[in-house]
């Protein structure tokens, strides 16, 4: 089952946050590559980083809640919230994925 985990990033959090752990970061995105297939900051309208995103397949929504609090930016003060979303993929790759009747 696909997920979409939406972050919120906390306004006030240090700036580096983000630069000091980014390698540690993605090291854990590649090493749940499996299960994460998409990830990636938001941008606000100044084309600032900020909040993230992510599109993961797995069996529940607690497996989706045990990886984002594995991952190295959770217990920085970077995040300050996120939302999982059930999401059904119905289009990829110029193909439907599903035939109504």
């Amino acid at each position: 089952m696909k997920f979409i985990i939406l972050f919120e990033d906390t306004p006030d959090a240090d700036p580096d946050i983000r630069k000091t752990h980014m390698a540690k970061h993605l090291d854990f995105l590649e090493h749940n590559a499996d299960k994460i297939e998409v990830a990636g900051p938001l941008s606000d309208a100044e084309g600032q980083g900020r909040d993230g995103l992510w599109i993961v397949e797995a069996d529940s929504e607690d497996d989706v809640e045990q990886l984002v609090h594995e991952d190295p930016f959770w217990p920085t003060g970077l995040r300050s919230s996120y939302s999982i979303i059930k999401w059904k993929q119905v289009y990829a790759d110029g193909a439907r994925l599903i035939h109504p009747s």
